[in-house]
């Protein structure tokens, strides 16, 4: 990590202590930047430009992407830390957890998976699993941000959780990314018995970079030239019972404007010039294999999502829909790229999955989900 990611770590964490130790009555006037985060902001403007603060984190913080960071989302991000925090905490009880666990045979860091594992099940029959697969425009992002999808599934005592590492694209192009997820679905597959999992339950979700990947284990779940030579468990399916592809790109020569470009997150996967790489472009996107053999799909995405366009999804359910495949597009009116603080998103996700791996009996509606306050931030 960086030095100034650090450091605005370290802003974070000062700035939890101040809210923490601050009175109830405070909570209601605004919340004050803190002296890191002036610091940070060399001109003294109130935000912090990319200039003055870069890396990974930028992205999850800007909460509006409008290409800045205001004191008021510094300290929103602040309050969404101190509430994982706390998360982890409760979930310690109740979560058994597995760390670094090698699914491709080889001992690169990135090819490994989190297991998580609920210390008091439901009952004595195999789990279903949801595996949880991160974003980052395939060049930045972590397992470890996982955790915060999967427990609330394991806590219930009805499933087993996986957090998924994979090859990025400064270390691998397309498509070592989908060899690497394949490998790590079928490694539950080769130890459902070690771990009393169910082999034909597995369901998939992921965010950005992480909803294309899981898109493509769905539509691509029988591409015998996507499937890879990785691991000890090649005769084991690398297929998914469902997918909640959360605003991921989905064909990629259609995204245009500046993701044509040479420097941009889909450019760098495919190791070229989406317009001039087309045809690795279409082998990377989700569409070109749909097939009416394809699992159920959910498909969640904010309209005024900035950084992957919402069109991306409406694709994905038009090509799904036209071959028969279950699927649903639910829209975030209003909503950016990222997380959706908002419970229904939460509570559709359990619906899908209860659905599809436990067998439940469950409506999901389709009607869209108002944003509303994102993330404790107003849209501009």
């Amino acid at each position: 990590m960086m030095n100034h990611q650090r450091f605005f770590l370290a802003t974070c964490c000062f700035s939890l202590v101040g809210i923490a130790a601050a009175p109830s009555h405070a909570q209601t006037e605004p919340q004050q930047t803190s002296p890191q985060f002036k610091r940070l902001d060399r001109n003294q403007d109130g935000k912090l430009t990319k200039d003055e603060f870069s890396g990974p984190l930028f992205r999850r913080i800007d909460a509006n992407q409008d290409g800045v960071i205001s004191g008021e989302e510094d300290q929103a991000f602040t309050r969404r830390a101190a509430r994982g925090q706390e998360a982890s905490a409760a979930t310690a009880t109740s979560i058994q957890t597995e760390r670094d666990l090698p699914y491709a045979g080889t001992d690169n860091p990135r090819q490994t998976l989190d297991l998580y594992l609920p210390k008091t099940r439901k009952n004595d029959k195999p789990l279903p699993v949801v595996v949880f697969i991160h974003g980052g425009g395939w060049q930045n992002g972590d397992k470890q941000g996982g955790f915060r999808t999967v427990s609330s599934f394991v806590e219930t005592g009805q499933y087993i959780g996986v957090s998924v590492g994979y090859r990025l694209s400064g270390e691998a192009i397309w498509p070592a990314q989908i060899h690497d997820c394949k490998a790590a679905i079928r490694w539950p597959r080769a130890n459902a018995e070690r771990y009393n999992l169910d082999p034909d339950k597995i369901g998939v979700t992921g965010t950005s970079a992480g909803g294309h990947l899981v898109a493509m284990l769905g539509t691509a779940g029988d591409v015998p030239e996507l499937e890879g030579k990785l691991g000890d468990h090649l005769s084991h399916s690398s297929s998914v019972s469902c997918v909640v592809d959360q605003y991921g790109p989905s064909e990629l020569l259609t995204m245009g404007g500046w993701h044509d470009d040479a420097n941009s997150p889909e450019s760098k996967l495919v190791g070229g010039t989406l317009q001039e790489s087309k045809k690795a472009a279409r082998n990377a996107s989700p569409v070109s294999y749909v097939s009416e053999n394809d699992p159920p799909f959910l498909i969640i995405h904010g309209t005024d999502d900035r950084v992957v366009p919402f069109n991306q999804s409406e694709r994905l359910h038009e090509a799904l829909s036209k071959v028969g495949v279950e699927t649903m597009l639910v829209p975030v009116q209003g909503g950016g790229h990222g997380r959706f603080d908002s419970p229904e998103v939460a509570k559709r996700l359990q619906q899908f999955f209860d659905k599809h791996l436990l067998g439940k009996e469950v409506t999901i509606a389709s009607e869209p989900i108002p944003q509303g306050v994102r993330n404790g931030v107003k849209p501009r």
